[in-house]
Order: C-alpha cells, then structure tokens, then sequence
C-alpha cells in the first residue's frame, strides 16, 4: 500500500530530474524541491519500517540525484581538505577534550606512580629481566638507547608510524565496545612506559631516557591519548546515547571518529619523523627536547585555538548535512 499510494510523486521527482538539465519554471524548480524533502522522508520510512531492499535502492539513488541538483555542484577537492584540517578534524579533537585530556592525566599519574615503585625496589627489577640483561638494557649505548638507531632513520621512522597508527585506530574502533578497549591499551602502554622510566631512574641514568623519549613521545602519546579519549566517547554512546537514539548518535559519533583517525594519520606521522631523525641524532639533549616541545605546543595550540574557533562556527567533526542521509524528524 505505501509503494502505490506514493509511487506517483516518486515518478513525478524522476521526471522533474531528467529535465533538470534543460531550464525548469520556477513552479517546477519549486515542486522539485518539495518532493525531494518528500521522498527522502519517505526513504527513511522504508528503511525504518518496511525494509525493502529494491525499495530502498531505488530511492537511494534518486533521492541523491535530487539532492546533487538542489544542492548545486560539488565543492573543489582542494577545499574540502583545507576545511578539514581547519574546521572538521580540530573542532572534533576539540569537542573530545574532556576525554582525552582526562585520559591522559590518568595515564602519567599512573606511568609515574608505576614507574617510581620499580625504580625503588630492586626485588621488583628482578622480577622483569635477569641482573645481566638489566644491565645491558640500561647501560650507555645499551638497549634502550641504541632502540632508536636500530634502524635507518626513514624505515625506522615509517615502521613506527605504521606501529603508532595501528594503536590509535584500535583504540578508535574499538571503543564502541563499552570503551573497554581504549582502556586496556592505554593500560598496557602506561606499564610498557613505567618499566622504562623505571628501570633507567633505577640505573641513575634517567635523565638520558627521558632526553630520549621527549623529542617525539610527547606529540606521539597525546596523539594516543586523543584517539583513547575519542574512542571512549564512542563506546559511551552505547551506554548512554542521550536523547538520540542509539543508532543515531553512534552514527554522528562515528563519523566524528573517522575525521580523527584521518587527522591523527597526519599528527602521527610528525612524531614518527621526529622520532626516526630527531631521537637519534647526535644534537644537543636541548635541542631534541625543545624541538618535541615545540611540535606538542603547536597541537595544543591548534586544537585549542583552531578547534575551538570551529567548535563555536558550530563546527562538530560530522560530515557536512547535505553528505548524511535523510532522516525523519523525532520528538525528544
């Protein structure tokens, strides 16, 4: 019954579209509009309620013909990537700060707590690695430092991007499993770090590690702490959706998340060059420590000024209204 009792307006909108490339009258240009906000309700009312596939594809593909004619063309490819790392990406990282910033706070306040205990207490050294290797991990030009050099500087520096970029995306993708996963993994780098930390202050020599893993671990760990934070957001919104419904919001959520994973792609690949031409290099503990510095400073600034400026502009991080699909309005 409701495939005939509308298929006449679905008929009159193909019509209206094949003429579309000629001049349409203003009456017609405006029925054009009128019943492409009709069927795309009607869209979303087959999906919901009567899930006909042929249905459903066939109004698909002519609810975007209509919409690529009343939205006109399509914006330059050059501006949709300025807008992006200008408006979507940072307004999305932004409008997370309050996971990710907690997530990070949580994650040096236990690294430090970890890592203060086993640089305190030799019988929990042991427990991690025999005397002899202990002593090769931690001695000048031993393990941890020569890590850094193991490798050609560009390898070196593509298989930690490649490594990084692997951490970040389970912890975005998988987040929508109650959270739990994010969790895990910034549990399991928390310890991972804490050892470190831990067995070089033990040694006296923590000072070097720290000189080593500041260059690139600053921008690298909020980079993970963004995309834990993010992730967790996500995985709430099976919780709690709010007064969306579920699928809704994990949809808006998700397409948020997908504007992170692209933009940490980027973030990541900063610290994976820092980390395979700055970290090993011969200059000044200074000099390494200041240039890791400065490229986190940097991304706070732009998360925080730039996303901030586009969070206000009512920026989210979603695709832009006319990409997303059409949608029956619902009472809250």
């Amino acid at each position: 019954m409701f495939i005939e009792r509308h298929r006449a307006s679905w008929q009159r909108l193909d019509q209206l579209l094949q003429r579309s490339g000629r001049r349409l009258t203003g009456p017609e240009a405006d029925e054009l509009i009128e019943l492409y906000q009709r069927v795309t309700t009607h869209l979303s009312t087959v999906r919901s309620q009567m899930p006909d596939v042929a249905t459903v594809e066939r109004l698909s593909a002519l609810v975007a013909r209509a919409r690529a004619v009343v939205t006109g063309t399509h914006t330059p490819a050059w501006r949709v990537f300025t807008r992006f790392f200008t408006h979507r990406f940072p307004a999305a990282v932004y409008l997370g700060r309050r996971w990710w910033v907690t997530a990070g706070v949580v994650f040096y306040l236990l690294t430090g707590l970890m890592a203060a205990w086993i640089a305190g207490n030799p019988d929990v050294q042991a427990t991690i690695a025999a005397p002899d290797e202990l002593r090769e991990m931690t001695r000048a030009g031993g393990g941890y430092e020569a890590y850094y050099s193991s490798d050609p500087a560009g390898s070196f520096a593509a298989k930690v991007w490649t490594n990084n970029a692997w951490v970040a995306a389970a912890c975005l993708l998988l987040g929508v499993l109650f959270a739990l996963p994010p969790i895990y993994l910034l549990f399991t780098n928390a310890l991972n770090l804490a050892v470190g930390v831990g067995l070089m202050f033990g040694a006296g020599r923590g000072d070097v590690f720290l000189g080593l893993l500041a260059p690139h671990g600053l921008l690298e760990l909020t980079a993970v702490f963004v995309a834990a934070g993010i992730g967790m957001r996500l995985g709430w919104q099976v919780i709690d959706p709010g007064p969306r419904t579920r699928a809704a919001a994990l949809a808006a959520e998700g397409r948020s998340v997908v504007a992170v994973a692209l933009g940490l792609v980027v973030v990541l690949l900063v610290s994976g060059v820092l980390e395979g031409f700055v970290t090993p290099s011969g200059w000044p503990t200074w000099a390494r420590v200041g240039i890791g510095v400065a490229a986190e400073v940097l991304f706070l600034l732009y998360v925080f000024v730039v996303g901030r400026r586009a969070a206000r502009q009512g920026e989210t991080g979603d695709v832009a209204a006319s990409e997303r699909d059409d949608v029956v309005p619902v009472s809250v």
